[in-house]
């Protein structure tokens, strides 16, 4: 599928993680489309892969693809940071159009993260009364959902039917609550959520 986008490049297919670094190490891919289970193990693989490559090619971008909602393996993922790294579904990823703007984005440095993975980190961490989450008004909550998904304040502005200075307002606010700094870039403000929630997970 991939291969017939013109705008991609598929620089080599591996079937084990072995072959996956191997191949990263010739071709210095953009990004990597990975699932989380492979050989040898068929464990978490895809996920070692990210950490690895953080470590020895910070500049490649991961796409990890799974078959289920599993926080853990997105809280995995991120833990070394979240720029240039990717969490999908599979069945969410129906199209190529889809899947090629997520390899776009990953590659140029942001995040995209499934919106039913933080929805479940969300539910997760608001069962602690004692979270700062606790204090959100239902609008922060909508808006926290929206803003954990990559989406910018126009999105949401649209997306909730508000307009951009009130997203900013409420942003502005969730922050405030939970002891978060102001940053206006996209992936920078997905990082913060989910380094967040993943203290409360």
């Amino acid at each position: 599928m991939l291969a017939r986008q013109a705008e991609v490049e598929v620089a080599a297919t591996c079937g084990d993680l072995g072959s996956l670094l191997a191949a990263v190490e010739a071709e210095s891919p953009d990004v990597v489309l990975t699932d989380i289970r492979m050989p040898p193990n068929g464990r978490d693989e895809g996920i070692e892969a990210a950490t690895t490559l953080r470590d020895t090619h910070p500049e490649v971008g991961v796409i990890v693809l799974s078959q289920y909602v599993e926080p853990q393996w997105a809280l995995a993922l991120f833990q070394t940071g979240a720029e240039r790294r990717g969490y999908l579904l599979k069945e969410r990823v129906e199209d190529a159009a889809e899947l090629v703007g997520a390899i776009r984005a990953v590659a140029s440095g942001g995040t995209v993260v499934d919106p039913a993975v933080v929805q479940s980190l969300v539910t997760a961490s608001s069962r602690d009364e004692t979270s700062p989450l606790a204090e959100l008004t239902p609008r922060e909550w909508d808006v926290l959902r929206e803003m954990a998904e990559g989406k910018n304040n126009a999105a949401i502005a649209s997306s909730l039917v508000l307009t951009e200075g009130s997203v900013e307002k409420v942003i502005h606010s969730i922050f405030g609550k939970l002891g978060l700094s102001w940053e206006d870039r996209v992936h920078r403000r997905v990082k913060a959520v989910l380094l967040y929630l993943s203290d409360r997970a």
